[in-house]
């Protein structure tokens, strides 16, 4: 009886180890244990790696604008501090450098005019060029170029340009001006009074005008990377840290609008070669200092106005073109206006990419475009800025093969003196290409 339950147990275990080896194997269990990452406070390469990774879902997944940017420029550590008005030789070449941008002399390309895309029903003489002048000049016209009405009256405009400037410059009594602050005293009001009375002269001609922003001494940032660096001193000495440089720009006026102007050429167009400057941007000099990392257009992110049209910026008058003269550096006037230009465009543009939600690793995805004036009071230089790309970074910029692009033209006097309360030699180039500037709109205006 023992010997036969034996026998039951020992054969229903064989049965059972027999079944066993004839099933499949069953699939190996998932891990028990997470994967294994770098540390993110320690020193090495993999958890940097990891601390940027980190970074920059955190940035991606913000939920507002205002909450990307506060991430964005969350960290701080000693930048560059970039001045579109500087005293530098050969500034141009730098900021084109840092901003990855092509200048070219001139002005971009126009869009056709509105005679060439008239509806069918518009007047055939709006189709018509205009005929050569034969009266006044006072009464000359000349066509528009934005595609509002087919003619503009240069008198008229040069009327109200020869006001401004006499109501600033003959008509006022105006005390002595402050060392240093000849701008403020004559030039600064002029400008101010002749952008103001263009821009309402011409609302009737661009709607985008009615509905602008005009600012008056705003504030305008911006903070990005480019390039590499080691760090010489202090407690990180070693690490490799990005180059970090902010731009704190104050023009004396802006135009915003709620449109954005058309693009001059397409996103991955290839004009021109970009300078390599292999020195340390404190060789310009640029100087170093820590505080808030900020991007502004002037305007909150709420802003219906929050593309850029056009910038006006006054020279100093510790830069002004009598002091570049007596120091013999005649070819840095130019310099000068390039400089301020490319900078000061840069970061207006570029802030207003960022507002729009694009960063270095969110490149954009359409061109942004403004435009700026530089001037004294008398002489006048122009520029436009497309710009085609945010990723400047060591990262993003080795496979990018976009570049920003900047219009600019040399400084023209828009008149020669004014004397027993006239304006004499007044230029209508430069008063037409201001006017052009503020007739420029999006094309479905």
């Amino acid at each position: 009886m023992a010997a036969s339950r034996g026998q039951r147990l020992l054969w229903s275990g064989r049965r059972w180890f027999s079944q066993t080896e004839s099933a499949a194997p069953p699939p190996p269990p998932d891990s028990l244990y997470p994967p294994i990452v770098a540390s993110a406070t320690a020193k090495s390469k993999a958890a940097k790696r990891r601390r940027l990774e980190q970074f920059k879902q955190r940035v991606h997944a913000a939920a507002s604008i205002e909450e990307k940017l506060r991430l964005y420029g969350k960290l701080q550590r000693p930048k560059y501090m970039v001045y579109p008005q500087t005293f530098a030789l050969n500034a141009d070449r730098w900021y084109r450098s840092f901003t990855k941008t092509v200048f070219l002399p001139g002005l971009p390309p126009r869009p056709a005019p509105a005679a060439a895309r008239a509806p069918e029903g518009a007047a055939p003489q709006a189709a018509k060029a205009p005929e050569p002048a034969t009266a006044a000049p006072a009464a000359a016209k000349t066509p528009e170029v934005a595609g509002a009405a087919p003619y503009l009256d240069m008198g008229q405009l040069r009327s109200l340009a020869c006001d401004a400037l006499l109501q600033e410059s003959f008509y006022q009594n105006k005390k002595r001006p402050f060392l240093y602050r000849d701008q403020d005293h004559t030039p600064g009001p002029f400008l101010t009074q002749l952008v103001s009375t263009l821009a309402a002269f011409l609302c009737g001609r661009n709607p985008l005008l009615a509905a602008s922003s005009l600012d008056l001494k705003p504030e305008v940032n911006y903070y990005w990377h480019h390039g590499e660096e080691v760090v010489v001193h202090g407690h990180r000495k070693g690490r490799v840290d990005p180059v970090r440089f902010q731009i704190d720009d104050n023009p004396h006026l802006q135009i915003r609008v709620p449109k954005q102007l058309p693009e001059f050429v397409p996103l991955e167009s290839d004009v021109g070669d970009v300078p390599v400057i292999d020195h340390k941007p404190s060789k310009l000099p640029l100087f170093k200092k820590q505080y808030e990392n900020k991007v502004f257009i002037g305007s909150k992110v709420a802003d219906p106005c929050c593309y850029g049209h056009t910038q006006f910026h006054l020279v100093p008058d510790k830069l002004k073109r009598e002091r570049f003269v007596r120091a013999n550096l005649e070819d840095q006037i130019e310099v000068f206006y390039r400089a301020n230009g490319i900078a000061s465009l840069f970061a207006w543009t570029a802030a207003q990419a960022m507002y729009q939600g694009f960063w270095s690793e969110a490149d954009v995805t359409r061109p942004f475009v403004s435009q700026a004036v530089v001037t004294d009071g008398k002489y006048f230089a122009f520029f436009c800025y497309q710009l085609n790309t945010l990723a400047l970074t060591a990262e993003t910029i080795q496979n990018n093969p976009r570049k920003n692009i900047c219009w600019g033209t040399d400084s023209k006097p828009l008149y020669d003196v004014v004397e027993d309360g006239s304006v004499k030699g007044f230029n209508d180039e430069v008063l037409l290409q201001l006017v052009r500037f503020l007739l420029n709109r999006p094309k479905e205006l």
